[in-house]
Protein backbone atom coordinates (compact mmCIF):
# COMPACT_ATOMS: atom_id res chain seq x y z
CA UNK A 1 0.00 0.00 0.00
CA UNK A 2 2.63 1.91 1.22
CA UNK A 3 4.69 2.52 -2.46
CA UNK A 4 1.33 2.65 -4.55
CA UNK A 5 0.24 5.62 -2.61
CA UNK A 6 3.52 7.13 -3.04
CA UNK A 7 3.32 6.30 -6.97
CA UNK A 8 -0.12 7.36 -7.19
CA UNK A 9 0.83 10.56 -5.59
CA UNK A 10 4.12 11.42 -7.63
CA UNK A 11 0.93 10.78 -10.56
CA UNK A 12 -1.10 13.43 -8.97
CA UNK A 13 1.49 16.03 -8.39
CA UNK A 14 1.19 18.29 -11.19
CA UNK A 15 -2.88 18.53 -10.64
CA UNK A 16 -2.26 19.52 -7.09
CA UNK A 17 0.41 21.86 -7.57
CA UNK A 18 -1.94 23.68 -9.91
CA UNK A 19 -5.18 23.96 -7.90
CA UNK A 20 -3.08 25.34 -4.97
CA UNK A 21 -1.55 28.08 -7.11
CA UNK A 22 -4.84 28.62 -8.41
CA UNK A 23 -6.23 28.93 -4.63
CA UNK A 24 -3.37 31.08 -3.83
CA UNK A 25 -3.77 33.34 -6.67
CA UNK A 26 -7.03 34.11 -5.49
CA UNK A 27 -7.28 34.05 -2.17
CA UNK A 28 -10.44 35.27 0.01
CA UNK A 29 -10.70 36.10 3.51
CA UNK A 30 -12.85 34.09 6.58
CA UNK A 31 -16.43 34.02 5.79
CA UNK A 32 -15.74 35.30 2.60
CA UNK A 33 -14.48 31.79 0.47
CA UNK A 34 -16.81 31.93 -1.72
CA UNK A 35 -14.61 31.01 -5.03
CA UNK A 36 -12.48 28.58 -2.94
CA UNK A 37 -15.85 26.81 -1.36
CA UNK A 38 -16.97 26.30 -5.16
CA UNK A 39 -13.55 25.04 -6.20
CA UNK A 40 -13.75 22.05 -3.22
CA UNK A 41 -17.31 21.46 -4.09
CA UNK A 42 -16.78 21.05 -7.82
CA UNK A 43 -13.76 18.67 -7.74
CA UNK A 44 -15.25 16.87 -4.54
CA UNK A 45 -17.96 15.92 -7.10
CA UNK A 46 -15.99 15.23 -9.73
CA UNK A 47 -14.34 12.53 -7.64
CA UNK A 48 -17.60 10.94 -7.01
CA UNK A 49 -17.76 12.32 -3.25
CA UNK A 50 -20.94 13.46 -1.88
CA UNK A 51 -20.86 17.02 -0.91
CA UNK A 52 -22.67 19.58 1.61
CA UNK A 53 -22.47 23.19 1.10
CA UNK A 54 -22.60 26.36 3.43
CA UNK A 55 -22.10 24.12 6.52
CA UNK A 56 -21.74 27.47 9.04
CA UNK A 57 -22.18 29.55 6.21
CA UNK A 58 -19.15 29.02 4.05
CA UNK A 59 -17.98 25.41 5.18
CA UNK A 60 -17.90 22.55 2.52
CA UNK A 61 -18.46 18.59 3.56
CA UNK A 62 -17.08 15.59 1.64
CA UNK A 63 -18.67 12.66 2.40
CA UNK A 64 -16.95 8.98 1.10
CA UNK A 65 -18.21 5.95 2.33
CA UNK A 66 -16.04 3.05 1.53
CA UNK A 67 -16.56 -0.28 -0.36
CA UNK A 68 -16.22 -2.61 2.88
CA UNK A 69 -19.01 -1.97 5.32
CA UNK A 70 -17.89 -0.84 8.60
CA UNK A 71 -19.85 1.63 11.29
CA UNK A 72 -16.23 3.61 11.75
CA UNK A 73 -16.05 6.91 10.85
CA UNK A 74 -13.37 9.63 10.98
CA UNK A 75 -13.13 13.03 9.81
CA UNK A 76 -10.26 14.88 8.12
CA UNK A 77 -10.03 19.03 8.37
CA UNK A 78 -8.35 21.62 6.76
CA UNK A 79 -8.79 25.93 6.42
CA UNK A 80 -9.54 27.34 3.57
CA UNK A 81 -9.34 31.17 4.60
CA UNK A 82 -6.51 33.93 3.60
CA UNK A 83 -4.99 36.64 5.39
CA UNK A 84 -5.00 40.50 5.00
CA UNK A 85 -1.54 40.84 3.86
CA UNK A 86 -0.01 42.62 1.10
CA UNK A 87 2.21 39.92 -1.10
CA UNK A 88 5.22 40.70 -2.02
CA UNK A 89 6.33 37.07 -3.68
CA UNK A 90 7.89 37.32 -7.35
CA UNK A 91 5.82 34.31 -8.41
CA UNK A 92 3.61 33.20 -11.43
CA UNK A 93 0.70 32.68 -9.18
CA UNK A 94 1.58 35.37 -6.49
CA UNK A 95 -2.06 36.79 -5.56
CA UNK A 96 -4.19 38.88 -7.69
CA UNK A 97 -6.58 40.48 -5.02
CA UNK A 98 -3.86 43.43 -3.03
CA UNK A 99 -3.94 43.13 0.49
CA UNK A 100 -4.82 39.78 0.68
CA UNK A 101 -2.77 36.93 0.64
CA UNK A 102 -2.48 33.03 2.05
CA UNK A 103 0.67 33.73 3.96
CA UNK A 104 -0.18 30.99 6.65
CA UNK A 105 -0.72 28.08 3.79
CA UNK A 106 -4.48 27.51 3.88
CA UNK A 107 -4.19 26.92 0.13
CA UNK A 108 -1.90 24.00 0.95
CA UNK A 109 -3.78 22.76 3.66
CA UNK A 110 -6.77 22.98 1.04
CA UNK A 111 -4.97 21.50 -1.73
CA UNK A 112 -3.69 18.26 0.59
CA UNK A 113 -7.30 17.63 1.74
CA UNK A 114 -8.61 17.58 -2.05
CA UNK A 115 -5.56 15.25 -2.35
CA UNK A 116 -6.40 12.72 0.47
CA UNK A 117 -10.17 13.02 -0.97
CA UNK A 118 -9.30 11.86 -4.47
CA UNK A 119 -6.84 9.10 -3.38
CA UNK A 120 -9.50 7.73 -0.96
CA UNK A 121 -12.37 7.60 -3.64
CA UNK A 122 -9.71 6.05 -6.42
CA UNK A 123 -9.33 3.50 -3.47
CA UNK A 124 -12.44 2.68 -1.41
CA UNK A 125 -11.66 -0.47 -0.91
CA UNK A 126 -8.72 0.42 1.11
CA UNK A 127 -9.79 1.39 4.12
CA UNK A 128 -13.19 0.95 5.96
CA UNK A 129 -15.73 3.12 7.45
CA UNK A 130 -16.37 6.54 6.51
CA UNK A 131 -14.57 9.99 5.82
CA UNK A 132 -15.80 13.38 6.14
CA UNK A 133 -13.63 16.03 4.75
CA UNK A 134 -14.12 19.08 6.34
CA UNK A 135 -13.08 22.27 4.89
CA UNK A 136 -13.36 24.97 7.55
CA UNK A 137 -13.89 28.89 6.54
CA UNK A 138 -12.28 31.66 8.74
CA UNK A 139 -9.37 29.98 10.74
CA UNK A 140 -7.68 33.33 10.79
CA UNK A 141 -10.68 35.30 12.80
CA UNK A 142 -11.83 32.71 14.44
CA UNK A 143 -15.35 31.79 14.56
CA UNK A 144 -15.02 29.01 11.38
CA UNK A 145 -15.11 26.10 13.95
CA UNK A 146 -18.17 27.21 16.51
CA UNK A 147 -20.02 28.16 12.95
CA UNK A 148 -19.66 24.80 11.61
CA UNK A 149 -20.42 23.15 15.14
CA UNK A 150 -23.30 25.56 15.89
CA UNK A 151 -24.61 24.20 12.29
CA UNK A 152 -24.61 20.59 13.65
CA UNK A 153 -21.75 19.38 12.07
CA UNK A 154 -21.06 16.33 14.35
CA UNK A 155 -25.05 15.49 14.66
CA UNK A 156 -25.20 15.57 10.81
CA UNK A 157 -21.66 13.66 10.17
CA UNK A 158 -21.13 11.94 12.86
CA UNK A 159 -16.79 11.11 13.59
CA UNK A 160 -15.44 8.81 16.00
CA UNK A 161 -12.57 11.30 15.76
CA UNK A 162 -11.12 14.06 13.87
CA UNK A 163 -7.61 15.00 12.90
CA UNK A 164 -5.86 18.05 11.22
CA UNK A 165 -2.94 19.54 10.33
CA UNK A 166 -0.67 22.23 10.06
CA UNK A 167 2.38 23.08 7.47
CA UNK A 168 5.96 23.60 9.00
CA UNK A 169 8.06 25.66 7.10
CA UNK A 170 10.76 24.44 9.65
CA UNK A 171 10.61 21.29 8.75
CA UNK A 172 12.21 19.96 6.07
CA UNK A 173 10.91 19.22 2.53
CA UNK A 174 9.78 15.36 2.97
CA UNK A 175 9.44 15.19 6.56
CA UNK A 176 6.38 15.65 9.16
CA UNK A 177 5.84 15.88 12.86
CA UNK A 178 3.13 13.80 14.73
CA UNK A 179 2.95 13.61 18.51
CA UNK A 180 0.69 12.65 21.22
CA UNK A 181 -1.38 15.47 22.85
CA UNK A 182 -1.40 19.13 21.94
CA UNK A 183 1.01 19.96 18.70
CA UNK A 184 0.32 23.83 18.75
CA UNK A 185 -1.19 26.58 21.38
CA UNK A 186 -5.14 27.13 20.99
CA UNK A 187 -6.08 30.61 20.92
CA UNK A 188 -7.87 32.51 23.25
CA UNK A 189 -9.02 36.38 23.78
CA UNK A 190 -9.91 38.64 25.59
CA UNK A 191 -10.59 42.64 24.98
CA UNK A 192 -9.13 44.82 28.07
CA UNK A 193 -10.46 48.43 28.19
CA UNK A 194 -8.47 51.19 29.56
CA UNK A 195 -10.05 55.27 30.80
CA UNK A 196 -8.19 57.98 31.59
CA UNK A 197 -8.48 61.64 31.29
CA UNK A 198 -6.43 63.77 29.22
CA UNK A 199 -4.19 66.75 30.89
CA UNK A 200 -1.42 68.91 30.23
CA UNK A 201 2.01 67.56 30.27
CA UNK A 202 2.93 70.39 33.12
CA UNK A 203 0.54 68.91 35.18
CA UNK A 204 0.07 65.32 35.01
CA UNK A 205 -1.31 64.53 38.38
CA UNK A 206 -4.23 66.74 37.45
CA UNK A 207 -4.71 63.62 35.01
CA UNK A 208 -4.87 59.89 34.61
CA UNK A 209 -2.52 58.64 32.07
CA UNK A 210 -2.99 55.36 31.04
CA UNK A 211 0.11 54.98 28.81
CA UNK A 212 2.34 54.25 31.85
CA UNK A 213 -1.01 51.88 33.24
CA UNK A 214 -1.16 50.03 29.58
CA UNK A 215 3.11 49.65 29.80
CA UNK A 216 2.76 48.28 33.00
CA UNK A 217 0.19 46.08 32.31
CA UNK A 218 1.53 44.77 29.47
CA UNK A 219 4.96 43.79 31.14
CA UNK A 220 3.02 42.14 34.13
CA UNK A 221 0.74 39.58 31.79
CA UNK A 222 4.20 37.89 31.13
CA UNK A 223 4.30 36.53 34.54
CA UNK A 224 1.01 34.77 34.32
CA UNK A 225 2.84 31.74 32.58
CA UNK A 226 5.81 32.31 34.52
CA UNK A 227 4.06 32.48 37.78
CA UNK A 228 1.29 30.44 37.09
CA UNK A 229 2.26 27.92 34.78
CA UNK A 230 4.55 25.00 35.03
CA UNK A 231 7.67 25.08 33.42
CA UNK A 232 6.94 21.40 32.25
CA UNK A 233 4.25 23.01 30.37
CA UNK A 234 3.31 25.59 27.44
CA UNK A 235 1.48 28.58 27.25
CA UNK A 236 2.53 32.18 25.64
CA UNK A 237 0.51 35.50 26.54
CA UNK A 238 1.01 37.88 23.31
Amino acid sequence: MGNRLLDRLRLMQAELTYIRQDIHAHPETAMKEVRTAVLVATKLKQWGITVTEGVGSMGVVGTLESKVPSNRSIGLRADMDALEIIEKNNVSYVSTIFGIMHACGHDGHTTMLLGAAKYLAENRDSFSGTVYFIFQPAEEKIGGAVAMIKDKLFDRFPMDAVYALHNGPRLPVGEFAIRSGPMMAADDTCVVTFRGTGGHGAVPHLAADVTVLLAEFILSLQTIVSRNIAPTDAAVIK
